[in-house]
């Protein structure tokens, strides 16, 4: 499988990725919502290499018409999905399998001290999330509702 190819792609997102990462989870791991503030916003492109998610984005562009609502999309190694998450979003995901590899293709460089957490299960952001067990890492359970975000976007 080709994952990348920047001649191919750069008609649909013509920008240049800098950072890979890679990361495993098990079922019932729940990563996010994370976001970088400027100038270390990310746009990501997100693929699952083994096993499957649910991956979930928030909108934090303060002028968008869709302003705090969510996007949802099975990634898995079956259907080879990517999916774009452009700068101003929140973005986590759950893994539904054990072992899972999940890949980003980062527009920035990770910067510790402009992460963000929104708060996973904010109720104003009425994310359904899988009626499994969850794993949340204590940073995530920590993170910000959406009404009290310092909006950098």
């Amino acid at each position: 499988m080709e994952q990348y190819n920047a001649q191919r792609y750069e008609p649909f997102l013509p920008i240049s990725f800098i950072q890979d990462n890679i990361s495993q989870s098990h079922r019932g791991v729940l990563r996010g919502l994370h976001f970088q503030t400027p100038p270390f916003a990310q746009g990501k492109l997100v693929q699952v290499l083994k096993g499957s998610v649910l991956d979930v984005v928030v909108d934090l562009r303060l002028n968008s018409s869709t302003y705090g609502q969510h996007e949802i999309i099975e990634l898995s190694d079956k259907n080879r999905t990517q999916f774009y998450i452009p700068e101003g979003f929140a973005h986590g995901f759950i893994a539904l399998e054990d072992h899972t590899l999940f890949s980003y293709k980062c527009t920035n460089v990770y910067s510790a001290e402009h992460e963000r957490t929104l708060l996973w299960n904010d109720p104003m952001l009425g994310i359904e999330w899988p009626d499994i067990s969850k794993i949340v890492s204590p940073k995530d359970q920590e993170g910000i509702l959406l009404k009290n975000l310092n909006n950098p976007f």
